[in-house]
């Protein structure tokens, strides 16, 4: 077995309901090969595989159904019998699907998403993902077009506004330590689906009087931020509480309404030894503990209104350090 590191846990880790929280996480990797990573899966989850399509696999263990497959619908979904092809492409048959699947597997990912699961079962993705670089997975820095992400699908403590706002400002005022953080491989900052909030938005959502209801929260954003581009996307969550409002400003077919937030900064460094997934998993716990602790997170809000404003502080230190700085002075890091 591999060396493992420790998943840290939040304070608060039951939902409204008094459930343990739950996480789903997505793993972007390389250099396995669909049918050698299905099968390794099925051997460390101690499950058997199941096909449900060309390039997608079902695994289900105790803790739920994990999903093996290639990031990239036109290819999963790909049918060489469809009298829209080439005629060229599809009298090849099977020498043709040879060709696309080797191709594919060089320059598309394969992704690896998890159930939803417990916080205290985390420590079972580290093993995962861990096992994997040992066998070979490979992540962004491989190759210059690969941008492979690590994403995370927090389950809320609740789905008050207040709460969701709570987390909003810890994301915006952390965003750039957090990229910072993840050292995130040039294959991804040319990308736009991690881009920040807009600044007006940032502006409006740290307000000292900020304090929307659901309706208004989800028209703040939308009206500045009506993409699924961002790295943290709320679409997901807005379509779990009033997916008519969502209709109004975005309609995707590719969001999936879940009471969770969607975390879609972190770089997958999977090849890298001194990389984990609690690299990126105790970092986000960082933000939990600030969003759940007022006096702390009304601080932060106030250093990072200040860090917009001309002083000799601001001209000699970065957000990023002034951040840093000050999670150290606190013991979060």
């Amino acid at each position: 077995m591999s060396q493992t590191s420790t998943c840290a846990l939040p304070d608060v880790r039951l939902n409204s309901d008094g459930e343990e929280r739950r996480v789903g996480v997505e793993v972007e990797l390389s250099g396995l090969g669909y049918e050698v990573l299905v099968d390794h899966a099925a051997r460390l989850l101690d499950a058997p595989a199941e096909a449900v399509s060309r390039y997608v696999t079902r695994i289900e263990n105790g803790l739920g159904p994990f999903t093996i497959e290639l990031d990239s619908d036109p290819i999963k979904d790909l049918d060489l019998a469809d009298q829209r092809l080439p005629r060229s492409i599809r009298e090849l048959g099977g020498q043709a699907m040879d060709v696309i699947d080797a191709a594919a597997e060089r320059i598309v990912p394969l992704e690896i998403v998890t159930p939803p699961i417990p916080l205290s079962r985390l420590q079972d993705v580290e093993t995962l993902v861990d096992e994997l670089r040992l066998l070979g997975a490979l992540g962004s820095r491989e190759a210059i077009y690969f941008a492979f992400g690590l994403q995370l699908n927090p389950e809320l403590p609740d789905l008050e506004p207040a709460t969701i706002v709570r987390y909003l400002q810890t994301f915006a005022a952390l965003y750039d330590w957090l990229k910072a953080r993840h050292q995130l491989d040039i294959s991804r900052k040319f990308t736009t689906y991690i881009e920040p909030w807009v600044t007006r938005y940032t502006d409006l959502l740290m307000a000292d009087n900020y304090a929307p209801d659901q309706a208004q929260m989800m028209r703040d954003y939308l009206e500045f931020n009506p993409t699924r581009n961002r790295a943290l996307d709320l679409l997901p969550l807005f379509a779990h509480l009033d997916a008519d409002l969502l209709g109004q400003y975005v309609q995707d077919p590719r969001i999936k309404s879940r009471p969770t937030l969607h975390y879609r900064l972190p770089d997958c460094d999977i090849d890298n030894p001194e990389w984990h997934f609690s690299s990126v998993w105790n970092d986000w716990v960082v933000l939990e503990q600030i969003a759940n602790r007022a006096d702390d997170l009304a601080e932060l809000r106030e250093l990072f209104r200040d860090s917009r404003k001309f002083s000799f502080h601001n001209l000699t230190h970065s957000w990023p350090e002034t951040t840093d700085q000050w999670l150290r002075t606190k013991g979060y890091v």
